[in-house]
């Protein structure tokens, strides 16, 4: 008698259908997004909670000092945080890495205006929603990559600490542009445009 086959099973190396689905919920626009206090560089604790922007404050959460990609993104940043300034909006960027590696980046980015926080817990990464990656060696910089960072996120969170705005990323490639927020958030605030994406009942 022949045997009957062998069914697909996760011991046999498949994972069970959406094992993964609630790893990385995303966080809702017009509702609250998780706290968020951490260490900066050169201005004390950061305390999202205790931000005061006359409209938001953008966090922007990037790899680290090994990803070439995320020093020129941030550099940018750097180098508009006066215009989000003049609308309203706050800013500050946010990795995984310890302190000393922040400072090196920060360095690089040649940060003045720009905030940058340090040592992100990746369960609280996790919490909005970023991805995280194992690494894999030495990048093209010469950089040793972490055994576990998170990925890029942009959130831009009301003064009520509510979300308007998010994008987050798998890869460092293809974020959104900066100069374009700039002249987004002038639009949004003329004409008083709502968070979108709101919407979680039945389609």
């Amino acid at each position: 008698m022949r045997a009957a086959p062998v069914q697909d099973s996760p011991a046999a190396g498949r994972a069970p259908p959406f094992a993964q689905k609630d790893m990385h919920m995303p966080l809702l626009p017009r509702q609250p997004v998780p706290g968020l206090i951490i260490d900066t560089l050169d201005h004390g604790t950061f305390d999202l909670a205790s931000e005061t922007p006359d409209f938001a404050t953008l966090v922007v959460f990037y790899r680290g000092l090994h990803c070439p990609i995320c020093a020129t993104y941030l550099k940018e940043l750097e180098r508009l945080t006066p215009d989000f300034a003049e609308r309203g909006v706050t800013t500050i960027a946010i990795s995984s890495d310890g302190e000393e590696r922040t400072r090196a980046m920060a360095e690089k980015v040649g940060a003045t205006a720009l905030r940058f926080g340090y040592g992100l817990p990746l369960g609280l990464a996790r919490e909005w929603g970023l991805y995280v990656s194992t690494g894999r060696g030495t990048t093209s910089i010469g950089i040793e990559e972490p055994e576990l960072f998170s990925e890029p996120g942009v959130f831009l969170v009301r003064t009520d600490g509510t979300l308007y705005f998010a994008s987050v990323q798998t890869m460092p490639f293809v974020r959104p542009h900066f100069q374009e927020m700039v002249g987004a958030l002038d639009f949004v605030r003329k004409n008083n445009y709502p968070a979108r994406g709101e919407y979680t009942g039945a389609v």
